[in-house]
């Protein structure tokens, strides 16, 4: 059986899971989606991290640095917002462009996600991620 490779686009706040909650997300990932995975950030969720840095608490600020961190990991899909378009109007729109599922904990997200019929990786119960929806 030949198996495709599986992208899935990780949200901002996706990053910070390992760190909040003590889940190793790229392990979780594979044991849900198989090794054949590519995670990806786009570049506006990455600027959208860099953003959360202007003003923010010390402590913050070393959650964001992980974070980004955790970004690195990922592949960068390359992509611009929109005139007028929000970084999460433009997850919905690449995952749909793009066939992608996404990994987020934004309940209004994934909400406008299911709603597309996008696949979303979640956390659950703190502890392991879940897939709502068929992954392509």
């Amino acid at each position: 059986m030949d198996r495709h490779q599986v992208a899935v686009l990780l949200d901002s706040n996706f990053l910070f899971i390992p760190l909040k909650f003590g889940v190793d997300i790229f392990a979780e990932l594979r044991r849900l989606l198989g090794e054949n995975i590519k995670c990806l950030v786009t570049r506006p969720v990455l600027k959208e991290l860099d953003l959360l840095r202007l003003g923010a608490k010390p402590g913050f600020l070393k959650e964001i640095s992980f974070a980004r961190k955790m970004a690195e990991i990922c592949d960068v899909f390359e992509n611009s917002l929109r005139a007028g378009e929000a970084v999460d109007q433009s997850l919905v729109r690449v995952a749909i462009e793009q066939g992608f599922s996404v990994a987020t904990n934004d309940a209004e997200l994934r909400k406008a996600l299911k709603k597309e019929g996008v696949s979303v990786v979640f956390l659950r119960q703190r502890a392991f991620l879940e897939v709502d929806g068929v992954i392509r």
